[in-house]
């Protein structure tokens, strides 16, 4: 098994797996103060998700970073997935942690989860923050979230995406997947050979593919993807808590606009655009992002 890699001047860090229940679930965690959980998105993890700014928070807070059931190296059980779901999941985590209330902070789906969580349950969290998350607007998805709602179709293009990982040139994998996320840095970077090897990690896994195409299919909506429940702007004058806005700038997926009417709408938010980030600033402008964070964190 490929161990994912932590980055940063100590290792404060553990990777493990803990006990929830019947569900066995893969987790980053270490690091002393305030505890700080982080939720990762679709098709990710917590390892990979948050690799470049676990070790920097962990300098000052205590640090907590799940994967999600069906991702990461979590299992991959047979489930009702989405957003109701993962988010008893981490009401279940925190619960386990022995934690009454944390700041959290979430990105893309995850940050869906993130806001969930901030308004059903307002005592789990003590701040938030919100990285290029969904539930502000309708998104501009790619045509290939469209062909993973058809069934046997989606199937397929899961297969195809799993061989395309191990037999396509890595120089091609990180072209693709910067075109996909708007980003125009660094690509060998940001998604170095560990990244690419995590990722194909997971996309070997079993149930992954299940749990993956279960959850995109869960936030479709007869009329249009991501639509419906999933938009919450208009509750956002229910968050009573401080909000931090991260956004990268050059988003296709969730444009800046999203950010600017959230932040509009929510009492006690603010905004960080990254200029010269896409969909993921915590990992392509990492030393910007984690400034953000921990001013926000700190104050």
């Amino acid at each position: 098994m490929i161990e994912p890699v932590m980055r940063g001047p100590r290792k404060t860090l553990r990777s493990g797996f803990t006990e929830l229940g019947s569900l066995r679930v893969h987790h980053t965690h270490g690091g002393r103060g305030s505890p700080v959980l982080f939720i990762h998105g679709l098709g990710s993890s917590g390892y990979i998700e948050w690799r470049f700014n676990l070790e920097s928070t962990a300098q000052r807070h205590r640090v907590y970073a799940p994967d999600l059931p069906g991702f990461g190296r979590s299992e991959k059980p047979r489930a009702r997935y989405g957003v109701p779901y993962f988010t008893r999941f981490i009401e279940r985590y925190m619960e386990a942690r022995g934690l009454r209330s944390a700041a959290v902070v979430g990105a893309s789906l995850g940050g869906r989860i993130a806001l969930e969580l901030a308004l059903k349950n307002p005592r789990r969290v003590s701040k938030l923050v919100l990285v290029n998350a969904l539930g502000f607007g309708r998104p501009n998805v790619h045509v290939s979230y469209g062909l993973v709602m058809i069934p046997k179709l989606g199937e397929a293009v899961m297969n195809v995406a799993r061989d395309a990982l191990h037999l396509a040139p890595s120089q091609l994998i990180r072209r693709l997947a910067g075109r996909l996320a708007g980003a125009s840095h660094d690509l060998k970077r940001t998604m170095d050979d560990a990244y690419l090897d995590n990722l194909r990690e997971l996309y070997a896994a079993d149930g992954y593919h299940d749990a993956y195409l279960a959850t995109v299919r869960s936030l479709a909506t007869p009329m249009a993807l991501f639509g419906g429940p999933h938009n919450v702007t208009k509750r956002l004058n229910e968050l009573k808590i401080p909000v931090q806005l991260i956004w990268g700038a050059d988003d296709p997926l969730f444009p800046v606009a999203h950010a600017e009417l959230a932040h509009s709408m929510i009492q006690r938010s603010k905004l960080a655009v990254i200029e010269g980030a896409g969909h993921t600033p915590q990992a392509e402008r990492p030393e910007e992002f984690n400034r953000v964070l921990r001013r926000f964190l700190d104050n």
